[in-house]
């Protein structure tokens, strides 16, 4: 007779997944591997000679709020792991997940995928590096890049922070969310508080930061943007909250008001884009000194990246909630496979664009064939990548 499942195995076993917020975050996947694909065709970067001016605005409307998204999609599902596993079992479990990708990540991944930006720059007659020595030079003098991979040391900096304080204080994280819960009636509220909250911890940082500014502690492959550590870890933890009493009756239910406003939440997100369009056209047109513009368009475009960040938050699960019964076959196609093709397409995307760095293409074209080319590659990949067990536990 089959065995009844013991109370430790019913414990660890996985709730059911929120199909809403999983396409939500498979889509947050799609816009870094779309953001990667277009970099090299802006003046925001420094790599193929044809550009567009589009891009540069799909590159400034992804950076200014995808990855604090992804930390609070992230933070939802704490805490009842936390409930489930316990902080020794779930740090476990997260140190699998995301160390292990981590290190495999900066010591294979990112020097295969680095290794075509190092031919670019050194011609084959000029150097007598191949790939190992490459390999060698970046671990040993650098710069040693982690590319993608720094969203997952960062999480996981967090998890363990979020175990600790289940550890020391367990009912701190129902503390956490219980305002949080009380507001799932009234959305508006809610919206105008993580404003509000986002403008805290982001402006200030922004200010004495500036942008351009990363933490990388000793040169190892451990950065994090300085102006967004506090945004980071502070939509986690909201993020945390809002997963800490119910998270399907709460404020992200599937049927609760801040769903069926999606459209408000998106309406606010433009005209704050819009607002950040406007302060760019402002700093390249009206500002004597581009690097050094004034405290008072600083603080400016600090709130509009704020505030849109705030609202993209809000609108992107918003927005796949109130259409959860909807069918969404490429992204229900992709959601296993999310996490596997976040691992892998930045090796992809520099190999094509360094394949295609030499044709006169026009940028579009280019962009095209490094974008479908990734993705459909990433994708295969990561399915074969899956059938292993192992890996198939871990991705």
């Amino acid at each position: 007779m089959p065995q009844k499942p013991n109370q430790s195995d019913q414990a660890a076993a996985a709730p059911a997944r929120i199909i809403a917020l999983d396409r939500a975050r498979t889509f947050i996947t799609l816009l870094v591997v779309v953001h990667h694909s277009v970099v090299n065709y802006t003046d925001f970067g420094s790599g193929d000679r044809m550009r567009w001016l589009g891009f540069d605005l799909v590159v400034l409307f992804n950076d200014s709020f995808f990855m604090a998204c992804m930390f609070f999609i992230s933070g939802l599902f704490v805490r009842d792991s936390l409930a489930r596993r316990g902080a020794a079992n779930f740090l476990g479990h997260r140190a699998f997940r995301l160390g292990v990708p981590f290190l495999i990540s900066i010591f294979v991944l990112m020097p295969l995928a680095y290794y075509p930006t190092f031919l670019r720059y050194h011609l084959p007659e000029t150097t007598d590096f191949n790939f190992f020595h490459f390999w060698w030079h970046t671990l040993t003098i650098g710069p040693w890049p982690s590319g993608p991979a720094w969203f997952l040391w960062v999480l996981l900096a967090l998890d363990a922070i979020a175990a600790a304080i289940w550890f020391l204080a367990p009912r701190a994280l129902d503390l956490l969310g219980r305002p949080i819960y009380a507001l799932r009636y009234r959305p508006g509220f809610a919206f105008v508080g993580f404003l509000i909250f986002s403008i805290i911890v982001y402006l200030p940082m922004h200010l004495i930061f500036g942008d351009t500014s990363w933490l990388e502690p000793g040169g190892y492959p451990l950065p994090i943007q300085t102006s967004r550590i506090l945004l980071y870890g502070g939509y986690f933890f909201v993020g945390v909250g809002v997963g800490a009493m119910d998270l399907r009756a709460g404020l992200l239910a599937q049927n609760s008001e801040l769903a069926s406003r999606w459209r408000i939440w998106l309406v606010f997100a433009l005209l704050f884009y819009g607002a950040i369009l406007l302060l760019v056209y402002a700093h390249h047109n009206w500002i004597a000194n581009f690097n050094s513009p004034p405290r008072a368009w600083r603080t400016e475009y600090g709130l509009a990246f704020a505030m849109f960040s705030a609202a993209m938050t809000f609108a992107v699960p918003a927005f796949y909630l109130r259409f959860a019964k909807s069918s969404l076959r490429l992204l229900d196609a992709l959601r296993p496979s999310a996490y596997g093709i976040y691992l892998v397409h930045y090796i992809f995307i520099i190999w094509l664009q360094y394949a295609f760095y030499d044709p006169p293409l026009p940028a579009f074209a280019k962009f095209a064939i490094v974008f479908t080319g990734t993705l459909s590659l990433s994708f295969g990949l990561t399915l074969l990548l899956r059938r292993i067990p192992l890996v198939a536990r871990m991705i």
